[in-house]
């Protein structure tokens, strides 16, 4: 099956020969699932032709924010929109959940109680569910047709399926592994994130995720068009 990766942002450029960009982040994430995938990146403004380019679809995160004036935003909520109405399957992660949900009417702002880094434990349909986060902006308001699946007490919208589509968002990481994280924390977060928020998730690297359990439920989005 062939997935469409609509690239919204890049690593840094000091991570991308030890880690890769993040498509490959998520090629990592989801390799062995019966899954191809092709990227346009549309942060560079490369764009496919419309939904039928792939059979389903995948929105990585970015350090820009939805609410931002980039030409590129408004043609990839355009597409948003088409790919939920062909009914292709479709995945945001972390700006991708953000983009998905304010294309569809939703919003997202900058959440008050600042940013959410590293390792954070969910409720997700009864089970507590540990992954990586990396974000200071939220979705605040629900799409119509959306329902919040996830959440933690810093982030109330951490994941959001959708009853017209099969669409599956999530606001954390699970393509963040630890030492992805570690580095990025070193190279962004210095004078950006608060030291006491990056001490604590440093100290919490070495605990485990459930990063393969969140690439499972991604994967059955894609596979048998389920997103709850």
């Amino acid at each position: 099956m062939l997935i469409g990766i609509l690239q919204t942002g890049h690593a840094p450029d000091p991570l991308r020969p030890r880690h890769g960009d993040y498509p490959d982040l998520f090629e990592r994430l989801l390799a062995g699932r019966g899954l191809e995938f092709r990227t346009w990146a549309v942060v560079d403004g490369e764009f496919p032709p419309g939904p039928e380019a792939a059979e389903g679809w995948l929105v990585t995160g970015s350090r820009h924010g939805a609410y931002e004036g980039h030409p590129w935003i408004p043609p990839l909520e355009s597409l948003i929109r088409e790919i939920r109405d062909a009914r292709r399957p479709l995945v945001g992660v972390c700006f991708g959940h953000q983009i998905v949900a304010q294309a569809l009417g939703g919003r997202v702002e900058k959440h008050p109680g600042g940013w959410s880094v590293g390792r954070t434990e969910y409720e997700w349909g009864g089970e507590r569910v540990a992954l990586n986060a990396w974000h200071q902006d939220q979705v605040t308001a629900v799409p119509p047709g959306a329902r919040v699946i996830a959440s933690a007490p810093g982030c109330a919208v951490a994941a959001l399926a959708y009853d017209d589509a099969p669409i599956l968002t999530v606001q954390a990481h699970p393509e963040f592994d630890p030492d992805f994280l570690a580095d990025l924390m070193a190279e962004r977060g210095p004078g950006v994130v608060p030291e006491p928020l990056l001490g604590a998730a440093r100290e919490a690297l070495g605990r485990p995720l459930d990063s393969g359990e969140v690439a499972d439920r991604i994967a059955r989005v894609f596979l048998e068009g389920r997103a709850a």
